[in-house]
């Protein structure tokens, strides 16, 4: 006995009792399936979409820049945002709301003040200009005057000289007269270029100082009040960003902050790419608010946008939708984060199985149905589908039993209900047929008529109306 027991004897037995252990055990892994089953359920079918939102006013007074700051010249595009009150508070009507950048106008009335000064400056120099060169004129008409009247001289002395002499006379007297007439023209046209450039000088100085008033009178408007009672919410930046001290707004977005009426609220959210074509104006909905867990309010989708947007920070598409809550409650808030719960179908009686349970490949769904004790391959059409379950709409029965998770050897099994599978391509095929004769069935523009050249004018083109 004591031999039995040593290490040499009893080692090896250990070794094969394990391994026929583990042998055995994986004989009966590989030739049992574990299988996950479901009855399917029939009864009434709620389709929802999910999606998170953001809490806003339907209706807004919108607190600008002033208009005193938009004129073109003024030159000033953008300010900065020096002071703004706390978000949230409740202002009355006239009441400060927040300050803009007075340096930026401080400035721009150092520049005009310089203006003003090289007006004034090219004011003085134009009417001292006018009044030189107009006085030379005058000497040079008075000079023209007095040259016509020697020449008249010359003439009346030349009676007793020769032709020639009488002939050169009388030449040298026309052209004194039309020296007299050219410089009489010259003096209207200076006269009349010098009260423009007078005048324009004038003009300048004038603009200058206007320009001035306007600025100082920016200094008050600077000041920006609320136009109305309310509760004041920050408004955003071109990037996106809340306006708060130290943010810059322009001309083209001007919005500083916004007084929301808070008897009608709406929930803006963003629904994927993959969801939205469930989504339909009219939808009921039930919208959850974070900060108010026991709280939530019915509304209804108002609008689902048409064209898709990446939001910052993401890749996926998203489609804007706006929720109105049918009623409000005095503790909502601009800005609050919604949990909003859209139905997009409601049906009675119908058969629906979990998501896991569909299985798909290139051309048809499929479930593994049990039958008789064996897995078949149940081809199916679906319909609405929720976060948990979708509807079969042929297919499958009340109480048929299926699998959540593939048999082994699934590729091998038969499909069955093939003529759900010809149903649903035949009707793909109906479906595109119909696409196509409505393409052709649009009318066309209207070209131009045969012979038509660009250039060339239409038929009724340059007649008078009858």
């Amino acid at each position: 006995m004591k031999r039995f027991f040593r290490p040499v004897y009893y080692v090896p037995a250990i070794i094969i009792l394990a391994t026929l252990l583990i042998w055995s055990m994986g004989r009966s892994v590989v030739s049992d399936d574990v299988m996950i089953t479901v009855p399917v359920q029939k009864g009434s079918f709620l389709a929802r979409v999910m999606s998170t939102g953001q809490l806003q006013s339907e209706n807004a007074t919108s607190i600008e820049v002033p208009s005193a700051l938009s004129g073109r010249r003024l030159g000033i595009y953008e300010i900065q945002v020096t002071d703004i009150v706390e978000e949230g508070t409740v202002v009355d009507s006239g009441d400060f709301v927040a300050s803009l950048d007075h340096s930026a106008v401080e400035e721009l009335m150092t520049e005009a003040k310089e203006e003003l000064e090289k007006a004034l400056e090219g004011y003085e120099d134009a009417k001292i200009d006018t009044n030189i060169n107009m006085s030379n004129l005058r000497d040079g008409l008075l000079d023209a005057r007095v040259t016509v009247e020697e020449k008249k001289l010359v003439v009346e002395q030349s009676i007793y000289e020769s032709p020639a002499v009488q002939r050169q006379a009388s030449l040298d007297l026309e052209r004194a007269k039309r020296d007299l007439q050219q410089s009489l023209r010259n003096y209207d046209l200076k006269k009349q270029q010098a009260t423009y450039d007078v005048g324009r000088a004038w003009e300048e100085a004038r603009k200058s100082r206007e320009r001035i008033e306007e600025i100082d009178a920016l200094f008050e408007a600077l000041e920006v009040k609320a136009p109305k009672p309310g509760m004041v919410i920050y408004s955003y930046d071109q990037f996106g960003n809340k306006i708060q001290a130290g943010s810059t707004v322009s001309r083209w977005m001007p919005t500083i902050a916004e007084l929301p009426d808070l008897s009608s609220m709406i929930s803006r959210t963003f629904i994927n790419e993959i969801d939205i074509s469930k989504v339909k104006p009219g939808q009921q909905a039930v919208i959850g608010i974070d900060a108010f867990p026991a709280k939530s309010f019915d509304g209804h989708v108002m609008s689902v946008a048409n064209i898709g947007q990446v939001l910052p920070d993401g890749d996926a598409k998203v489609f804007e939708v706006i929720i109105k809550l049918d009623n409000t409650d005095s503790e909502l808030r601009p800005a609050m984060t919604t949990s909003n719960v859209i139905t997009t179908d409601s049906l009675a009686d119908v058969c629906f199985v979990p998501l896991e349970g569909v299985f798909r490949n290139d051309s048809l769904q499929y479930v593994y149905r049990r039958d008789r004790g064996d897995w078949v391959r149940q081809i199916i059409d679906t319909g609405s589908e929720n976060a948990n379950h979708v509807v079969v709409e042929q297919g499958l029965d009340e109480e048929m039993e299926i699998a959540l998770t593939a048999p082994s050897k699934a590729d091998e099994l038969e499909f069955e209900g093939l003529e759900i599978y010809e149903f649903l391509k035949q009707e793909a095929l109906e479906k595109e047929k119909e696409r196509k004769e409505q393409e052709v069935e649009k009318p066309e523009k209207p070209g131009p008529p045969p012979g038509f050249r660009p250039g060339d004018k239409g038929p009724m083109e340059g007649r008078r109306p009858q």
